[in-house]
């Protein structure tokens, strides 16, 4: 992987929806989960402060990595310019998707056994 790559990863955090860039993404060495190592910010020499990349950036301060659990992904793009960070609202009323399991279930179970 090249060191020029930033990659766009959304995803859901407790009814929001967020959209972060990082340098380094994978499966991490935890299962279920994806890591996001050297995420990267705007710069804080510009004149014109963004108020929502500014919210984003305080609440991943001082954070190294981070661990997102593969359910809450939902879409990671490699990218050759950097956007945006921002949290935005998660369009859709008040229906909550149900948890779904990590892996399907075989053919002819239901579920966990009794």
């Amino acid at each position: 992987m090249a060191s020029n790559h930033i990659f766009k990863v959304i995803f859901v955090n407790q009814g929001k929806v967020y959209e972060v860039y990082a340098k380094k993404v994978s499966h991490g060495g935890l299962f279920g989960f994806v890591e996001l190592d050297e995420l990267v910010f705007g710069e804080r020499s510009t004149v014109v402060l963004d108020p929502g990349e500014e919210r984003i950036k305080s609440e991943f301060a001082g954070v190294k990595r981070s661990y997102l659990p593969i359910q809450s992904i939902l879409r990671i793009d490699e990218v050759r310019k950097q956007g945006v960070s921002k949290i935005s609202m998660l369009e859709g009323g008040n229906v909550t998707q149900f948890p779904s399991p990590l892996y399907p279930l075989p053919a002819g179970e239901s579920g966990p056994k009794k």
